[in-house]
């Protein structure tokens, strides 16, 4: 059988998966496994060694800020109702070291955050130093449901895809590595996963009617999404769209993707402050 490093060697998650300046959502079949050519087996055969990898270096990086270091990454996990957000959760960031990682998930704004700018609520949120921060939904929802729902004037909202790509800009100047990620799925992947929540009681807790109110605007959030994916993937802050109605392809992805840009890092163990042989000798008389 292929190792982990020849199967995934053919090209990058990073490469198949960055929404380009041409990048048509229509296009991309949700059903598709771009950079992986093997079948569910062999990804969950692979995702326990990935994220012993993956945990590692975020462990270099946590390491790396407990001797003064600055970087960050931020993990920001978006998708339509079923498409996956919480399996990524448990299975990818699950996966790493609690001490070193952090998860919000943004809801609908309270009544102090109504008060404030929209990027308020986001960047007390965002990750210190060595961590991995995650965001469950995230500052795109003001470009997404308020957009369908006219929540905003237009001339509000639409002015906010600058002012994302400035905040951004900001958030990586600071240190961090942004990995934006859509979960694609399909209207019809969706209608059977809402059909199985329904169908079982363990389920029901998850089911909300409203997700059955919102099918209604499909067409509306994928112009939505479009416009959220052509407008704000930037050099700095690209975005990655995962087809998700395969769910061990998207949680393998997402996966690939941090493991990848956590790689990329060129993270090192920080050298120790004292002398090792020193205090080994002080050890042994003890």
């Amino acid at each position: 059988m292929a190792t982990t490093d020849e199967i995934l060697s053919r090209t990058t998650f990073r490469e198949a998966l960055r929404a380009g300046p041409s990048f048509d959502l229509s296009a991309l079949d949700p059903r598709s496994t771009p950079a992986f050519d093997g079948d569910k087996e062999a990804a969950e055969e692979l995702m326990t060694p990935l994220a012993d990898r993956a945990s590692d270096l975020q462990e270099m990086l946590y390491a790396e800020s407990k001797a003064g270091g600055n970087r960050k990454i931020l993990l920001v996990i978006q998708g339509m109702d079923t498409s996956g957000k919480g399996g990524v959760m448990r299975h990818v960031v699950g996966a790493m070291d609690p001490q070193g990682s952090e998860i919000t998930a943004f809801k609908a704004p309270t009544d102090e955050e109504r008060k404030h700018h929209f990027l308020w609520r986001i960047r007390r949120a965002l990750p210190s130093p060595g961590i991995v921060g995650v965001f469950d939904r995230s500052h795109y929802e003001d470009v997404l449901i308020v957009r369908v729902h006219d929540l905003v004037p237009e001339k509000e909202w639409s002015r906010r895809y600058d002012e994302i790509n400035e905040f951004e800009a900001e958030v990586a100047a600071d240190g961090a590595t942004i990995i934006k990620v859509m979960l694609h799925i399909s209207n019809e992947e969706q209608r059977e996963r809402l059909a199985e929540r329904l169908d079982r009681p363990d389920k029901h807790w998850k089911f909300n009617p409203g997700d059955i109110d919102e099918r209604a605007h499909w067409g509306e959030y994928m112009e939505a999404y479009q416009a959220a994916i052509t407008q704000c993937s930037t050099e700095i802050a690209p975005w990655f769209v995962v087809p998700a109605d395969r769910k061990w392809y998207a949680r393998l992805a997402v996966l690939n993707l941090l493991d990848e840009h956590l790689a990329a890092m060129g993270l090192e163990w920080p050298v120790a402050d004292f002398d090792v042989e020193e205090q080994k000798a002080r050890l042994a008389a003890t």
